[in-house]
């Protein structure tokens, strides 16, 4: 699918959508790694979260944050880059107005820009983060947490403590009116390196249940 360019805060945001196949199906964000570190919308993670999503039927977007490959803009330490992702699912949503249900989903510094875009949009109703980075960044703001969805850590991750994962997990398990998934992959570093089987298993399974007419989570 060739790239597109969607309107964003400091000019134009580089950008693969797979269309809607039908009115009133969901509609998910993918949102990738740090621009600093090399992150970006074509990173394998996230690439895999998007494929997972389109075979699912959702409309799908991933962007470059502001900055990278074909992005306008500079890096905003993470202001800008959650501007940058409620400007994309602002696009999505005028695009697909009659979406049923909005998910968002991001690994590492993009689940952190994920978790701070559904505070500010009741309408996401679940989440995906892959190695949220909690021991370098603030998760106080969620508070409370309006979403029900997952967190998948690695065991062996070098970047994002497993630990202060578990806190966060903690901390949102103590609210109420949602629930939180947590999954350990063992072995598995950073970038899933020789796991990424296993860490799609994990999102899939995840999926199987929350879209089942029947899940006790809407």
């Amino acid at each position: 699918m060739p790239a597109i360019a969607i309107p964003g805060p400091e000019g134009r945001l580089e950008a693969r959508f797979s269309p809607p196949p039908r009115p009133r199906t969901p509609i998910a964000m993918i949102l990738h790694p740090h621009p600093q570190a090399g992150g970006t919308m074509n990173d394998r993670i996230t690439q895999q979260l998007y494929k997972t999503f389109v075979a699912r039927g959702f409309g799908v977007l991933r962007f470059n944050f502001r900055g990278v490959g074909r992005s306008e803009g500079e890096f905003d330490n993470g202001i800008g880059e959650l501007s940058d992702a409620a400007s994309a699912l602002d696009w999505v949503q005028s695009f697909h107005p009659e979406a049923s249900t909005t998910w968002i989903a991001g690994f590492s510094f993009g689940a952190w820009i994920g978790m701070q875009l559904l505070m500010r949009r009741p309408e996401i109703r679940g989440f995906i983060s892959v190695a949220p980075p909690a021991n370098m960044y603030d998760f106080s703001f969620l508070a409370p947490c309006p979403s029900s969805g997952i967190i998948i850590q690695g065991v062996n991750d070098e970047v994002v403590n497993p630990n202060a994962v578990q806190k966060l997990v903690d901390k949102l398990r103590t609210q109420r009116h949602i629930t939180i998934h947590h999954d350990e992959i063992p072995r598995a570093n950073h970038f899933f390196e020789n796991e990424m089987d296993m860490l799609m298993a994990s999102v899939n399974n995840y999926l199987d249940f929350r879209l089942d007419p029947n899940s006790p989570i809407k």
